[in-house]
């Protein structure tokens, strides 16, 4: 992001850990202006309210646009230079945090939002559930999470079926885990991050995962492919 930032270019690469590894989709999906998001982006981004947290803000794309619409913008991101490449594009608050890192200490706020398919930084249902259950503790009354993911069932356009995939997800099963469940690093020029669990998971899965922990599954939003972006909204208090 940094280098692209600066037209230094680069790509990154993705290594799952049964061996299969591919390119990202590229740096400049960080730093795509409003006018060229997907439509379901788009929609989704005008949901949000209040004072908002951009959980795995990337270069900061979404909160920047959050603070030119004159909410109160927060972003994290795992990497440092990420934190310093929103910096640089004028994000106000920003800073270097892990979704685990993520607790009341940032205060209160109206919104999350997890785009770029970060719903699967929660890494793998159980701890997905213990992280939605803090979430909760730290948004407001009518708090609500805007997560995008991608369904690792639907079999069409670019996610047609590619056997090493349908054998990683068969593996999956057999060892009682959900198909979508991930383990993979990142590779770029010299860099290399450790491996790490990554989540992706169907509407349904998501339902599933969200049963317990104070939120539901209000609203779906859907892409030309397998992403889509779910809006939760905090469970009624009885």
């Amino acid at each position: 992001m940094w280098d692209y930032l600066h037209g230094r270019g680069g790509w990154e690469i993705v290594e799952r850990d049964d061996g299969y590894f591919d390119v990202s989709s590229g740096p400049e999906c960080y730093l795509q202006p409003y006018e060229r998001w997907p439509r379901h982006q788009q929609q989704a981004v005008a949901l949000a309210r209040g004072r908002v947290l951009d959980i795995g803000c990337g270069a900061g794309r979404v909160a920047l646009f959050l603070q030119s619409k004159g909410l109160d913008a927060t972003g994290v991101d795992i990497s440092p230079l990420a934190i310093r490449t929103c910096r640089k594009q004028g994000l106000r608050k920003a800073r270097v945090l892990p979704i685990s890192g993520i607790d009341s200490r940032l205060g209160t706020f109206d919104t999350l939002v997890m785009f770029g398919n970060n719903f699967g930084l929660l890494g793998n249902p159980g701890r997905a559930r213990r992280l939605l259950r803090r979430f909760h503790k730290l948004t407001s009354p009518h708090g609500r999470i805007i997560a995008e993911s991608l369904d690792p069932h639907v079999r069409r356009g670019r996610h047609a079926p590619v056997p090493e995939h349908l054998d990683y997800q068969r593996r999956n099963v057999r060892r009682g885990h959900l198909p979508g469940e991930l383990r993979f690093r990142i590779r770029y020029k010299r860099y290399c991050t450790p491996f790490f669990e990554y989540l992706i998971v169907s509407k349904h899965e998501m339902q599933q995962i969200v049963q317990g922990t104070g939120w539901r599954v209000t609203r779906f939003l859907d892409a030309d492919s397998a992403l889509y972006i779910a809006v939760l909204e905090k469970e009624p208090q009885s």
